[in-house]
């Protein structure tokens, strides 16, 4: 498996193929959060992060299997989000080594801490969310803050078919 940033110059092919994924993964993985179907981004907002060197993927034999938006949120703290492992190659490590690429790499860049949010229905068990809450803290993240989805992303928040909360787990890196 190769994990890279994707270069500003990315052609339109490959970042379509990683907006189609992370809208394939987030589609299961939030089923039943949203009213009516809606995509997690679009070949826009990615190519936007792709060039400002937000997006790494992982390839196998050259085919995408996944990809993580990873940026610096303060002076100490980075992030990742948008993470998606290709379904079909579900047991190959993409998203260990996804995490642990953003993780290095935000290291490198002078972080001393790692920061992701995961949405949570508030009044049922959602089992992919629940199995990411677990799988995060099985690689060292915490949950150091729950938030209501609905203050911090007002305009998104009538889109929700049930109210949900942000997680908002932290490691430190060493």
């Amino acid at each position: 498996m190769e994990i890279a940033l994707l270069p500003p110059s990315a052609d339109r092919g490959v970042i379509e193929r990683v907006t189609a994924l992370v809208n394939q993964v987030y589609a299961e993985s939030e089923k039943g959060l949203w009213r009516g179907s809606a995509d997690r981004t679009s070949a826009e907002e990615v190519a936007g992060f792709v060039r400002d060197g937000e997006i790494a993927a992982a390839f196998v034999d050259g085919d995408l299997a996944g990809a993580v938006r990873i940026r610096r949120l303060d002076d100490g703290t980075g992030e990742f989000g948008m993470l998606a492992a290709d379904p079909a190659r579900r047991g190959l490590g993409a998203g260990r080594e996804l995490v642990r690429f953003a993780e290095e790499a935000s290291r490198g860049a002078g972080c001393r801490a790692m920061q992701l949010e995961l949405l949570m229905p508030r009044e049922w068990t959602h089992p992919s969310k629940q199995f990411l809450a677990e799988w995060y803290g099985r690689l060292g993240y915490r949950v150091t803050h729950r938030a209501d989805f609905a203050d911090d992303y007002p305009q998104l928040a009538p889109l929700l078919a049930t109210p949900c909360d942000f997680l908002i787990y932290r490691k430190e890196l060493r």
